[in-house]
């Protein structure tokens, strides 16, 4: 409730009691109505933290109008208003700027989320209302009775607080920039520019002839009002010297005591809508715009002189501030220094038609191009783009853990940890954030009306995910993470095999963790794919040597309903042992024993923390796979030191060497099996080679030697 006091302290200043009372019931009846009303992914979210009813100036300027800088650009941007943040939203979008909200705990909470998935949040402010130290030199903040002050003093700290939180933070002059580096080292400029509306507002007017050169004054309550004061001398000269000078005061404000004597020359003018701003200021000869030297007038921006121009009014203005950086003096406008040269130059203007024609159409000619939305968004987007990560989406069709999505997610962990920002997609899946191991990862339904952001790299990790990549129009570059021949996997009968087929002929960037996959992507799809080996985390395996006194225990992994996993071929070594002598443990994510598979133990749907838990409590595994396209589950075997007979195939032939680190038997060849378990379990020497040999083939493959490569190779440009 704080914030709608002190806000209508601000307006109450500026648009008097009428104004107040308008903006009041207004703000009451949409308060809460500000919220988003879209699910689709999209660039950017301004959490505006300034009532549009209280105070629309300021969120026009730095939240439509940034916004409209962004749009016209290909980026996609919504606001909300800071008290109905959702922390869903954080999912939603790429970038999140706050305009001049103060701290509370929900916006907390949502910047540490922001921050946890790599998501950049920026603060904008276009005032110093950062620190009490600048608004205690505010007269209306100095003349607030004592509890007043101190809910308004608390709000302004609140708005430190918040600043310090973010990544950034965007401003509207060079003073601003200067203090807000005081309070968060990161600080950019983005001017306040023109609307394309109210450019198209002002080129509507059509200026007519008069007898008269009329002054204007825009501004809000004159009461105290220490810049009007500070030129009024040079008023009263030229109100005095010359019959055909008008005055117009324009806000809700009481006429000084002083000019009263000049009222037949003053027109005061109600405070009125932006919209029907530009004609009246359209009917001004010269627009004022002086400035008392202020830390709080340096920080002022030049919006003044912005409107005045787009409607070919001339303006003179304090030699102070965004004036003094925007308006080049005697070509688009007149700077004054001093009393003595508003004298001065007010007459002059008043007295040379064409002078006042030429600075007005120069200034014109200038803010159209560098003052509004249209020509000044690119260099917004261009900041934006060097704060914000690469973005990279992994598409799956459901995430359930398999070799290859646990693969997919390493590579986006690796991503993530780097600081990129890293989402998921999926087609069937429903959750809205997916852990692996100590990551956390957005995850979006995999559909292109949903996808409305840019994202730079999007990646397929299996056929079905191809042509559904392919389909967003987003992504700037598209890979298909290749991790086995997929059309194996299906009977000729089956269409699926066809699709299979046909995913490896995109105009995509073909990237496997095979060798294998390597070659027949290039002698049969004319695919150059990008090798990167698949590695494990070493340093979360603790290798025991096994003594194998007791019963021995031997650990069968794979798919039973997947042929090509010959998951039936590994029970029919395992039956042929002693049951005196081995125990049998069963591991498999979808699939349940047949009946005649003797199991001590059966492992479903084991999470995959956990997975090298079950390696180390197993002595021997026994992987008869005939087809991967790589094969983890030996190498981590390894990794706990324990010892595997395999089946040699593509997917593991790249490091299992017979007699070195395991050892292998043929396919068929149940008896040859036997004795390689059998053989191990006898034979010491024979473990101390397997046990020594293995652990370094483990160590060979830590992610943290090839994690540089991944990073380059899922952000390079085609």
């Amino acid at each position: 409730m704080s914030d709608l006091v002190n806000k209508s302290i601000q307006v109450l200043k500026s648009e008097g009691i009428s104004g107040l009372s308008k903006h009041v019931s207004h703000y009451i009846k949409k308060k809460h109505v500000s919220k988003p009303k879209t699910d689709a992914l999209k660039d950017v979210l301004f959490i505006n933290g300034c009532s549009r009813d209280l105070l629309p100036h300021p969120p026009r300027y730095r939240v439509t109008h940034q916004m409209e800088q962004l749009q016209v650009n290909g980026y996609t941007c919504d606001e909300v208003y800071y008290e109905n943040v959702d922390l869903k939203q954080v999912r939603m979008y790429s970038c999140f700027i706050i305009f001049r909200a103060p701290y509370t705990e929900k916006l907390d909470a949502f910047i540490q989320l922001a921050k946890t998935w790599n998501k950049p949040v920026l603060y904008d402010v276009d005032d110093l209302v950062i620190d009490t130290k600048y608004t205690d030199q505010i007269e209306y903040v100095k003349n607030m009775d004592a509890s007043q002050k101190a809910r308004y003093d608390l709000d302004v700290m609140k708005n430190q607080k918040l600043l310090k939180l973010c990544d950034g933070c965007i401003t509207t002059t060079l003073a601003l920039k200067k203090e807000l580096e005081k309070y968060n080292p990161n600080v950019w400029i983005n001017r306040n520019t023109a609307s394309i509306e109210m450019v198209t507002l002002s080129q509507e007017i059509k200026k007519t002839s008069k007898d008269t050169v009329d002054i204007g004054y825009f501004s809000g309550s004159i009461t105290h009002n220490e810049d009007f004061e500070m030129i009024k001398p040079a008023l009263i000269h030229v109100l005095n010297a010359y019959d055909y000078v008008r005055l117009h005061l324009v806000g809700e404000i009481d006429l000084p005591q002083d000019l009263k004597m000049y009222a037949s020359k003053i027109e005061v003018h109600p405070f009125m809508d932006y919209k029907k701003l530009p004609e009246l200021i359209s009917k001004m000869d010269m627009n004022l715009a002086p400035l008392t030297s202020t830390i709080f007038n340096e920080a002022k921006s030049e919006n003044k002189w912005v409107e005045a121009s787009l409607v070919k009014t001339c303006t003179i203005a304090s030699n102070l501030g965004a004036f003094k950086e925007m308006i080049e003096d005697h070509k688009t406008g007149i700077l004054c220094s001093n009393i003595d040269e508003w004298k001065v130059e007010l007459t002059n203007l008043i007295e040379n038609e064409i002078l006042r024609n030429t600075l007005a159409n120069n200034a014109y000619a200038y803010c159209l191009k560098h003052c509004t939305t249209m020509y000044t968004g690119n260099s917004f987007v261009l900041r934006l783009k060097e704060i914000i990560k690469p973005i990279v989406y992994f598409a799956f069709s459901k995430l359930e853990i398999s070799g290859g999505v646990m693969v997919a997610l390493r590579h986006a962990s690796i991503l993530q940890a780097a600081g990129y920002q890293v989402g998921l997609l999926s087609l069937f899946d429903q959750t809205s954030e997916y852990s692996f191991l100590k990551h956390s990862f957005p995850v979006l339904p995999f559909d292109d009306n949903k996808l409305d952001a840019y994202i730079d790299c999007g990646v397929a990790t299996m056929w079905p995910t191809v042509k559904l990549l392919d389909d967003v129009r987003c992504v700037k570059n598209k890979k298909y993470l290749v991790q086995n021949y997929e059309i194996d996997f299906y009977d000729f009968k089956d269409p699926n095999k066809i699709e299979a087929n046909r995913s490896y002929s995109y105009p995509f960037d073909y990237v496997t963790i095979s060798k294998w996959c390597k070659e027949w992507l290039k002698s049969e799809f004319n695919q150059d794919a990008t090798w990167i080996y698949n590695g494990i985390d070493i340093e979360q395996y603790r290798p025991h040597k096994r003594e194998l006194k007791n019963k021995i225990r031997i650990l069968i992994e794979g798919d039973s309903s997947s042929a090509h996993k010959n998951v039936d071929e590994a029970f029919m070594i395992t039956n042929k042992l002693d049951t005196n002598h081995y125990e049998i443990w069963y591991m498999s994510y979808n699939a349940k024993p047949k009946d005649w598979y003797r199991v001590d133990k059966f492992l479903h749907r084991v999470p995959y923390e956990e997975v090298q838990k079950v390696y180390a409590d197993c002595d021997i595994l026994l992987k008869t796979s005939l087809l991967e396209s790589f094969s983890y589950p030996p190498i981590e075997m390894m990794a706990t030191g324990g010892y595997v007979v395999a089946l040699l195939n593509d997917g593991n032939k790249e490091y299992l060497e017979d007699g070195k680190n395991c050892l292998i038997y043929q396919n068929g060849d149940i008896d040859k099996a036997v004795h390689c378990i059998e053989r191990i379990v006898s034979d010491q020497a024979l473990r101390d080679v397997l046990y020594t040999n293995g652990i370094n083939t483990a160590k060979s493959r830590d992610w943290n030697l090839i994690k540089d490569s991944i990073l380059i190779e899922y952000v390079k440009e085609k």
